[in-house]
């Protein structure tokens, strides 16, 4: 059943918050010691919200949006007195004292807190794997990689082990392991959905990075799992000075009855500069031609003009990032650290660097909304690459050309420095029986055209009921 079908199923007394929870509880039984989703179980705290659940149906009280069903968190995301570990052998036993907002949110619709889901350290990479947990894996092919950062939350929907899941995205790290795990996954407009404490107080440990491009954004198997979580996350909150104010869009509303004929939409293979497999150009390309042949909207490739900015990409992140307190860490803890957040600490970084990467964001930032006055909506592949060996930080090859480590992830980081609401969602699957996922871009604070038009494609090129192989195999 997807999240919606088990809510509504919930609040018509068809089945039970105990029979969601234990659902998710032996499905996590049956797959996640091979796949290592999760990092924490709460097990005994989940049973009580589902008796307490189950006493509100019994009593006729009003029930929230997401009564008596799981929901996976990142471990990126703070939960109240649940072990939150950042993914860092630095914060190996911390333990937050408060919710994250939008976790707060969830509880608060009567979702039941199921456990946190596995991360890279600090989500400085696009693969899933630390010190403290070790490597989550794919579950189409276990010797491939789900993406990252919030791949433990991918693994944890692809599999059913939860209805919904939360993960964050700082320059990809909700729609990555989306892609790579078959499944639809948003990040809103920047500021629609409110982040704090996480990146916005400077006193919780591990938190302080990536704060001018960073995301909370809702995954899920349909576009109606997304939306419906998405509804319950999104909206302003005083204390992120980001946030925005309810626009009054219907996110539900816009992911159940979609109608997109007519738009005006582009289509960019390759940025015009990016290395790109050539099977995503194949797959990308043919899902971007179903929005003109049956969606009957006009798709003209088409590319915004903005220079590489994986280097400004870089330079921006490491200049929201506490690197002096990270720094003291080094000489104790460097060999459990990640190579890449390695290279970010030790790199010499000058006001120069990060003047220069300030200067290529506003050029991209401008080029972009110059773009997207001339289209509604902008297609593109999600990433570089389908799913590769989960041993690689990268991609091996990308047409044998030699590209920096986070080439592969062009699609996704360049829209976390413009702030635009994506999306990814299934365009097809590899020979192999691998997930390979399409971005769908909207122009600024568009988010109910970019649910529409992922709702529509789904409609028109169903992936949903390409459900988790039933040949598993222990890895």
């Amino acid at each position: 059943m997807s999240g919606v079908d088990q809510v509504n199923a919930v609040k018509d007394g068809e089945i039970s918050p105990q029979d969601t929870l234990e659902a998710s509880l032996q499905r996590i039984e049956e797959l996640d010691d091979s796949l290592n989703a999760f990092t924490v179980v709460d097990e005994e705290g989940a049973k009580t919200a589902a008796r307490d659940a189950e006493k509100a149906v019994q009593n006729g009280e009003e029930l929230g949006a997401l009564h008596g069903v799981p929901v996976a968190i990142k471990d990126l995301i703070p939960v109240e007195g649940m072990r939150t570990t950042f993914g860092s052998v630095l914060y190996e036993d911390f333990v937050p004292e408060r919710d994250s907002i939008t976790v707060t949110r969830i509880r608060d619709e009567g979702g039941i807190i199921l456990g946190k889901t596995n991360v890279p350290e600090f989500g400085f990479q696009g693969i899933t794997d630390n010190a403290i947990f070790g490597k989550t894996f794919n579950p189409w092919d276990e010797s491939k990689t789900p993406g990252g950062s919030s791949g433990g939350s991918g693994v944890a929907l692809a599999t059913g082990m939860v209805p919904f899941a939360l993960g964050s995205d700082g320059g990809g790290s909700v729609r990555i392991p989306s892609s790579f795990c078959g499944l639809h996954g948003i990040k809103a407009s920047f500021g629609r959905v409110p982040l704090y404490p996480e990146h916005r107080d400077p006193s919780l440990p591990g938190t302080n990075a990536w704060e001018s491009v960073e995301h909370i954004g809702p995954m899920g198997r349909t576009v109606e799992d997304t939306a419906h979580l998405l509804s319950v996350i999104a909206g302003p909150y005083e204390m992120d000075r980001h946030s925005l104010p309810d626009d009054g869009t219907d996110y539900v509303g816009a992911s159940t009855d979609p109608d997109i004929s007519g738009l005006d939409i582009a289509y960019s293979q390759d940025w015009g500069y990016a290395a790109v497999d050539p099977v995503v150009r194949e797959m990308t390309e043919n899902a971007a031609q179903v929005f003109e042949d049956e969606l009957d909207c006009t798709v003209t490739a088409d590319d915004p003009g903005f220079p590489d900015p994986e280097e400004a990409f870089t330079a921006t992140v490491a200049n929201s990032t506490d690197l002096k307190e990270l720094r003291k860490e080094l000489h104790d803890h460097k060999s459990e650290m990640e190579p890449v957040l390695v290279d970010v600490l030790e790199t010499e970084w000058t006001a120069m660097d990060f003047t220069e990467a300030y200067k290529v964001r506003q050029q991209v930032n401008m080029k972009m909304r110059e773009f997207m006055q001339e289209y509604d909506l902008l297609l593109t592949p999600t990433l570089a690459a389908p799913p590769f060996d989960a041993d690689l930080p990268t991609p091996p090859d990308l047409e044998g050309r030699d590209v920096g480590i986070f080439h592969w992830l062009q699609f996704t980081f360049t829209i976390n420095l413009t702030g635009q609401p994506a999306a990814t969602i299934p365009a097809g699957w590899t020979d192999d029986n691998l997930p390979i996922g399409l971005q769908i871009v909207g122009g600024h604070l568009d988010d109910e055209t970019v649910i529409e038009a992922s709702a529509a494609y789904q409609q028109a090129n169903p992936w949903q009921d390409k459900y988790f192989p039933p040949d598993h195999q222990d890895h």
